[in-house]
């Protein structure tokens, strides 16, 4: 498909939340999703567990990290897509933020899992928690991305395959760079 024949940005896709945008033709779009869970996983194989108060840092990274790649997403959208010689519209810019308000979500279960984790467990064990949570909800993403678009079972297997790999990299270089 050709660059023109893509429909603007955001329209025509299903969102992560399942509503679909109005549009002649439907896409499915996870792909905020996923890579806010990549780096969700990647925040939390690379955080320290020292610090004064480490698990409320780690929440902060993740938030803090979630947010800024957010931002950078809808400016680098914007910007991208930009009608030579017109501004962006507030409608434009409100678009774009929720459409890629999904890397933000991301980070959410992983820092719920590091709350949980004040609940009698380590700082290493919160974050491993978080590791594994980041992991199987970019999984879980892709593989509801590939449901949605109507792939094969072997498609979506692949997906999710494609998707752990990914994430047990993480996982690896956690474990040799850190433990």
């Amino acid at each position: 498909m050709s660059r023109s024949s893509v429909p603007p940005h955001g329209e025509g896709r299903t969102e992560p939340s399942g509503s679909p945008k109005t549009s002649t033709s439907r896409r499915t779009d996870y792909a905020g999703a996923i890579y806010g869970s990549i780096l969700a996983a990647s925040v939390v194989a690379t955080a320290g567990s020292g610090g004064a108060h480490p698990r409320l840092e780690i929440i902060l990274l993740l938030t803090v990290t979630g947010l800024v790649f957010w931002a950078t997403h809808v400016y680098a959208h914007l910007a991208g897509e930009r009608i030579v010689g017109q501004p962006w519209s507030w409608r434009e810019i409100r678009r774009s933020g929720l459409h890629e308000w999904a890397i933000v979500e991301a980070a959410a279960l992983p820092a719920a899992a590091v709350a949980v984790s004040w609940f009698g467990m380590s700082v290493n064990t919160g974050l491993w928690l978080a590791l594994g949570v980041a992991v199987a909800q970019q999984v879980v993403w892709a593989c509801l991305g590939a449901v949605r678009a109507g792939a094969s079972r072997g498609l979506v297997s692949a997906e999710g395959f494609v998707n752990l790999a990914l994430g047990l990299i993480i996982v690896g270089a956690k474990v040799v760079l850190k433990d």
